[in-house]
């Protein structure tokens, strides 16, 4: 078992609206037989709009770790982050844990806060009063490469 305090590090990146619109497809893609070509309406989406709510509560951050593979954020894969949410009781937060960042899920107990990892080869990380939080942002959404 891995029981380093800090198993994942990231890297952050301010969020920066352009006016990217991309076509978009609003009657979804089809993953069974493909859709006749008249179907697709030549609609735009700004991922921007999206994916930001908040401009300047909003951030991303490039994963480098595996403690979260359980909830499907990779190695390498960025995160929309939003400063703005309220933490609560199992939303996947990145933290910022005795000087260092960590991303987790919230598990938020009467007795105290746990970061948990969402793999088993990594050890929860229970907050105590000689432990430092900030829980930094919530984590919005996963960009991942295929």
């Amino acid at each position: 078992m891995n029981t380093h305090k800090n198993d994942t590090s990231l890297t952050f990146y301010k969020s920066v609206q352009g006016n990217i619109k991309l076509q978009y497809v609003e009657e979804g893609i089809s993953a069974g037989f493909p859709s006749p070509a008249d179907d697709f309406k030549n609609k735009r989406i700004s991922l921007d709009r999206e994916l930001i709510k908040d401009e300047n509560t909003t951030y991303y951050a490039r994963v480098s770790g595996e403690s979260m593979i359980g909830a499907g954020l990779d190695n390498n894969d960025l995160l929309v982050i939003d400063k703005s949410i309220p933490p609560k009781d199992g939303k996947i937060a990145v933290c910022y844990v005795d000087g260092e960042f960590t991303v987790k899920r919230l598990k938020i107990t009467k007795e105290c806060v746990y970061l948990m990892p969402e793999n088993d080869n990594y050890k929860p990380i229970k907050v105590t009063k000689d432990k430092q939080l900030l829980i930094w942002g919530i984590v919005t959404y996963v960009i991942k490469k295929v």
